[in-house]
């Protein structure tokens, strides 16, 4: 008889106490309400807009990303804590105010750079280092004689290039000038003329003979 009073003092404590929470319980879910989240997210200091960045609510599980301006819109929940992320920049994080009576809430959000340094990374053709060691022992470099470098070195090639290689512009003008200089040292007795270039037209050259 005592454990049957035992029970029901139990079962009616458990009740009451169900009871007092429930209306706590209903008024702490009635204080929730849903704000139309707004805002632009920036870089830094310039106010240019950053598209593609990542808007979300870890406590709903959800969220939206930016548009070409770097805005956005999402509803959320007064006390939901936002992450506003993008690649290239460090994390932002927004709460909203749990007692906020507004509809709507608005931010601009400035992303500073992440300016994080990854590992190197070198990426090679084989598989192990083992393999790669192998085929670098067993790798020849080509001779000089057989190389394209020799043969664009070979006088042969060299001396027919140059004698095949077209008088320029300015050989044009080197010539004319030497033989315009040339025909008036002719003319004034000072340049060599027929009698000095042949000694036989030359009486003064007889005696040396």
């Amino acid at each position: 008889m005592a454990v049957v009073v035992r029970f029901q003092f139990f079962l009616a404590f458990c009740l009451g106490l169900l009871v007092g929470l429930a209306p706590s319980a209903a008024r702490a879910q009635g204080q929730l309400r849903v704000v139309q989240f707004t805002g632009i997210v920036a870089t830094g200091d310039s106010l240019l807009g950053v598209p593609g960045a990542t808007v979300f609510v870890p406590k709903a599980g959800r969220g939206t990303a930016t548009n070409a301006y770097g805005y956005f819109s999402i509803p959320v929940l007064t006390g939901d804590s936002i992450v506003i992320r993008s690649l290239g920049y460090r994390n932002q994080y927004v709460v909203i105010p749990p007692d906020y009576q507004r509809q709507s809430y608005s931010v601009i959000v400035q992303l500073r750079e992440d300016a994080t340094v990854l590992p190197e990374v070198r990426i090679f053709p084989y598989a192990t280092e083992k393999a790669f060691k192998e085929a670098f022992l067993a790798l020849r470099l080509p001779t000089e004689r057989g190389s394209s470098t020799a043969d664009n070195l070979n006088k042969d090639i060299l001396r027919r290039i140059f004698n095949n290689a077209p008088v320029t512009s300015m050989g044009n003008y080197r010539q004319t000038m030497q033989l315009q200089q040339l025909e008036q040292q002719r003319r004034m007795g000072m340049g060599p003329s027929l009698q000095s270039n042949n000694p036989l037209l030359n009486p003064f050259s007889w005696l040396q003979l």
